[in-house]
């Protein structure tokens, strides 16, 4: 059995608060002796690995803008318990103006990563902050468990973590229950006077690899399980013994020349977690064997990431409507009536994005901890994951064959092929090179490794579809409108009456009715 970490407790004095993270203190405090692996090796350095730096090197050039004197007020906040400056996503909004402001520094935060960051740290904070508010449904079910999420929750925001989340069970047999097989889910198998004993897996964990922490809770889909020991939420340092993290391949390598600067920049990387029979202190767990209060409290604590997903995602709409809009510009066809009528489809989609966060806004609500929560998303990230193939077929259609065959910049600096590719690979009123690259970054948008990751993100990360439209149906009160359709099936049947005398009969012609030819004369 490994030894889990004591959970620090800036409440209490035990850790200094070092507030607003720096580019510099993030690599450096990647490199914490965690247990990640890479193609079957151990990576020593997260930060200098090639696969991870590029990645690293602009979440650490993005939290850097926090420190710009000209992004400071917005991306930050003075916290009046510390009296620190905190991230924007970590404040707790209590009123209106509070929540659109954490929407503006999430804009920021997107556009600057032309929203391919899904889970970046503006969301995830966003979390810590909905387990913070719930803290009082958790001191309800146990004892301390509130107060350990209140004080998890200081201890990101103080310190301006980077967070991971995972909710999901490895795929191994979805129609046998975990009762059955307890290697489907991660489960608790022990509890004793210093924490509790988790052993499994989690699927799938994104940026687990690039963050300080992971919040391991459930999905809607695990929420509710026969077998209470495989209810837990809890929190850890992704270094913490026994804890293995295992990355998939990564999607920005650019093998004979072809550059990826998305796949670099942007790849989050997905991770599967093992817990190797880790110790979770108690200062770490926040729900136990509580499947009905895990149910509820899904909703609950991401309803401000719901929100600044939206924001995200509006982001990914504009960037795929800007790229699509430069390709059909590049090859002349801006001005066909097919092509405009597909750009304004992706238009409405990223429209109508904007809408749904200003709904949300409207339909805010106070929480029994006293913040402001966003109105209910479900409806809006329904729709989202609908749209989210054809906003990138949109693209796809749009550039063509033209996605497929592209020169590399070591093509255009040869001397033999250059003349050839400037003569045939140019565009309309652009020349060669730059069409390339703005042709290969549609093609890395819609159709290379991380293409493609990005697309099946949008479909999957916001839970399972039918499961979610199942759930608009049952909750939707419908009951005032089944009412008064209703009450016509109540009323009784309207009997036809006579004709007057000398009216025509129903079926027959009417002299004096114009013909069709006088109609058409």
């Amino acid at each position: 059995m490994s030894l889990g970490h004591p959970a620090p407790r800036p409440d209490r004095g035990d850790v200094p608060a070092r507030g607003l993270l720096t580019g510099d203190r993030y690599r450096a405090e990647l490199d914490d002796g965690r247990e990640l692996y890479l193609d079957g090796k151990r990576v020593a350095s997260t930060a200098d690995h090639p696969a991870f730096r590029p990645a690293v090197d602009e979440l650490a050039r993005l939290i850097d803008l926090q420190h710009d004197p000209a992004h400071h007020d917005l991306l930050t906040y003075e916290d009046p318990e510390s009296g620190l400056r905190l991230a924007r996503g970590y404040q707790p909004p209590h009123t209106l103006e509070e929540l659109r402001v954490q929407r503006r520094s999430a804009e920021f935060w997107h556009a600057e990563s032309l929203g391919q960051h899904g889970r970046s740290p503006a969301f995830m904070a966003s979390i810590a902050v909905g387990v913070h508010d719930f803290r009082h449904q958790l001191e309800n079910s146990r004892k301390g468990f509130g107060e350990n999420a209140h004080a998890w929750y200081r201890y990101c925001a103080t310190n301006d973590l980077v967070l991971s989340h995972a909710l999901g069970d490895p795929q191994i047999d979805r129609s046998t229950d975990p009762v059955d097989d307890p290697d489907l889910a991660l489960r608790v198998l022990e509890e004793n006077e210093r924490g509790i004993v988790v052993r499994g897996a989690k699927q799938l964990t994104t940026l687990a690899p690039l963050a300080h922490e992971v919040l391991v809770y459930l999905s809607a889909s695990f929420a509710e399980r026969r077998g209470e020991q495989f209810v837990v939420w809890f929190a850890l340092p992704l270094n913490t013994p026994g804890l293995v993290t295992l990355c998939r391949e990564p999607l920005g390598a650019a093998p004979h020349g072809h550059a990826h600067p998305l796949g670099a920049r942007y790849d989050e990387q997905d991770a599967m977690l093992f817990f190797d029979d880790v110790l979770v202190s108690w200062d770490r767990v926040f729900l136990l064997r509580d499947a009905d209060l895990a149910r509820r409290g899904l909703g609950r604590i991401n309803a401000w990431s719901a929100y600044i997903g939206h924001v995200r995602y509006r982001e990914r709409l504009r960037t795929l409507l800007a790229t699509a809009t430069l390709v059909a510009e590049s090859i002349g066809v801006a001005g066909f009536r097919n092509i405009q009528e597909d750009l304004g489809r992706l238009a409405g989609f990223a429209d109508l994005t904007e809408l749904f966060l200003d709904a949300a806004e409207a339909r805010a609500t106070v929480t029994d901890s006293g913040l402001l929560a966003p109105g209910d998303t479900a409806a809006s990230r329904v729709w989202s994951a609908e749209v989210a193939g054809e906003a990138v077929d949109i693209l796809r259609r749009i550039g063509a064959s033209g996605l497929l065959m592209q020169p590399t910049a070591n093509d255009l600096a040869h001397p033999r092929l250059r003349p050839q590719l400037d003569r045939y690979m140019r565009g309309a009123g652009i020349d060669a090179e730059r069409k390339s690259r703005l042709l290969r970054l549609a093609w890395e948008l819609t159709g290379d490794a991380f293409g493609q990751r990005q697309h099946l993100y949008e479909y999957v990360h916001r839970g399972d579809l039918a499961r979610n439209r199942i759930n608009l149906y049952r909750r939707y009160d419908q009951s005032a409108t089944r009412e008064r359709v209703q009450s016509l099936l109540d009323e009784p049947a309207a009997v036809a009456s006579a004709p007057a005398p000398g009216a025509p009969a129903p079926d027959a012609p009417n002299p004096t009715a114009p013909s069709f030819q006088e109609t058409r004369s």
